[in-house]
């Protein structure tokens, strides 16, 4: 028991060093498939196979007490395979910028003077974001628009939406 409780001591002193430096073995082992054989799957199965085995030995003995350990670490190990493979390929949203409201529709909150900025509010990618905006006419507020340019990162130029067929 004492073994097996050694083996798993040290996987998961490597697990935890690689979580917190990063992979040990970045380059070492890249001609082997993918992130497989990263550290961090490398601890998890030393640490799962030496405290799966040291859980069941007393129990049914060192011969099937390995094999045990062995599928217990396969099976942390493909969990840290793919949590590693999640987090690392995990996309997190851009950032929004103001090209991202070219074609909106949005509606006037402060009215557009044919020639000066009023203010509109287009909904984008779940945010609700205010800009100045130009328009070739005077648009009152409460007036549905669609945006059709960028002038600057916090201005647009818009016009008034077609009001609906009958």
């Amino acid at each position: 028991m004492t073994a097996f409780m050694v083996v798993g001591v040290v996987g998961l002193a490597l697990l935890l060093v690689s979580l917190v430096v990063g992979d040990l073995f970045d380059g070492a082992l890249d001609a082997l498939a993918g992130d497989a054989f990263s550290s961090a799957v490398i601890g998890a199965f030393i640490a799962a196979t030496g405290f799966g085995a040291a859980a069941v030995q007393g129990a049914v003995g060192t011969a099937i007490a390995v094999p045990i350990g062995l599928v217990t670490g396969a099976a942390f190990a493909w969990f840290a395979w793919w949590l590693t493979r999640l987090l690392r390929d995990g996309s997190s949203d851009a950032t929004l910028t103001t090209d991202d409201t070219i074609g909106r529709d949005g509606r006037v909150i402060t009215q557009i003077p044919a020639d000066g900025l009023g203010v509109v509010e287009i909904l984008v990618g779940g945010h609700t974001v205010r800009l100045n905006a130009r328009a070739e006419q005077s648009i009152e507020p409460g007036t549905p628009v669609h945006v059709t340019s960028v002038l600057t990162p916090t201005s647009v130029t818009v016009a008034p939406m077609w009001p609906e067929l009958p």
